[in-house]
Formats: structure tokens, C-alpha cells, sequence
């Protein structure tokens, strides 16, 4: 992003992302009142990537940015996918 350049969001967007928002909260509030097991704190954390990558490009703009900085910040969530899923293989394991 060229530091010359004004990326302004509406407020009817800011407003949609908002109610997105709370709205996967509330999501997120809701399902631990289930008893799913193992996949409670699955389900927990895909909701909270979801709310992740939306905060990513809504507020920090990064659906602005350039390719190599958009391939950047998915290498990293890549490898933290990957670190949990290990993470969850050895605790299964055990």
C-alpha cells in the first residue's frame, strides 16, 4: 500500500462487520453450552479464525495490501494451522 493512498470503509460496512462479529461471538458463547468433546475447542478455534481473517481485512486493510504481504500473513496462519494440528495429534495420543 502506497502510504499516499486513503482506504476509508463506510459505515454500513463497518456496521456489517460489527454485527459478523458479535454475531460468531455469540456463536462462540453459545457452543460451549454443548458438550461436543474433542471438538469444542475445534470448533472454537475455526470461529475464532473466521472473526481473525475478517479483522485482518476489514480493519487492517489487508485486502489493500500487496500480493507478497497477503502471502506472508496466510504463511503464517498456514503454519500455526499446522503447529495446532500437531499439537492436537500429540495430546490425542497420549
Amino acid at each position: 500500500m502506497n502510504n499516499d493512498e486513503k482506504h476509508i470503509s463506510s459505515y454500513q460496512s463497518l456496521t456489517v462487520v460489527l454485527v459478523i462479529l458479535l454475531f460468531l461471538t455469540a456463536i462462540s458463547v453459545l457452543i460451549t453450552g454443548f458438550h461436543l468433546g474433542a471438538l469444542t475447542v475445534a470448533v472454537a478455534l475455526l470461529i475464532a479464525s473466521v472473526k481473525v481473517f475478517i479483522v485482518l481485512t476489514q480493519f487492517m486493510h489487508l485486502k489493500f495490501e500487496n500480493r507478497f504481504l497477503r502471502l506472508a500473513v496466510t504463511g503464517v496462519f498456514a503454519l500455526f494451522a499446522v503447529v495446532t494440528i500437531i499439537t492436537f495429534i500429540d495430546y490425542y495420543f497420549r
